[in-house]
């Protein structure tokens, strides 16, 4: 018999009381128990659940702790963050389209309750890489595909804070040490691009 650790534990009743149906159009509810990412328009998913599981493995939020969710989407994996990061802790979701925002602000607030962190989802400022306005993070999510590791978001990591990312259809954890960042690589996964617009400029 396997004894699973106080973070799987954690994980496998979040993912049991996250609903995932809330955060799919209405006529793909009855397909949320699939194992696969589905449609949420605008060329958006929501992401596979295997995939989603693991990348909160390797991210182990601990409760208490401010969590960055880059790609907010359909605003499912910002409120397993906020199980996760349990009443004392505070998760800022980011998204860049704007028509997605409406209905994932709207599904996570009916998850909300006495367990869960402070949680809400934002959009993203043209130019700018997730919100540093309120770094440093112990955790950040990113839900989407990099060319490289960007240095921004690496920016934003509290010291030990840690971040999970796929750069080039790798699924990277980077930890950060004062000024040192340790890398792993964990498997292969495709995601929609992650979009960096040029700053703007005053």
């Amino acid at each position: 018999m396997s004894h699973r650790t106080e973070g799987e534990r954690r994980l496998e009743e979040a993912l049991a009381a996250i609903d995932r149906r809330r955060f799919l159009p209405e006529e793909l509810r009855g397909r949320a128990g699939e194992d696969r990412p589905l449609p949420i328009g605008h060329g958006q998913t929501n992401s596979q659940p295997t995939t989603v599981r693991n990348m909160l493995t390797l991210l182990d939020v601990r409760p208490g702790q401010r969590v960055l969710d880059l790609g907010a989407a359909s605003g499912w994996t910002t409120a397993l963050l906020a199980r996760l990061s349990g009443p004392e802790g505070r998760v800022i979701g980011v998204e860049r389209r704007a028509e997605l925002i409406g209905p994932a602000r709207a599904a996570l607030a009916g998850t909300a309750d006495a367990g869960t962190a402070d949680a809400e989802i934002r959009l993203a400022h043209p130019g700018v890489l997730g919100a540093p306005e309120d770094a440093p993070y112990d955790r950040i999510l990113v839900s989407a595909q990099a060319d490289a590791v960007p240095e921004s978001l690496v920016a934003q990591l509290a010291d030990g804070g840690v971040m999970v990312i796929p750069v080039n259809e790798r699924m990277l954890r980077l930890e950060r040490r004062g000024e040192e960042v340790a890398a792993s690589e964990h498997g292969a996964y495709l995601f929609v691009p992650l979009v960096e617009d040029p700053p703007t400029t005053r």
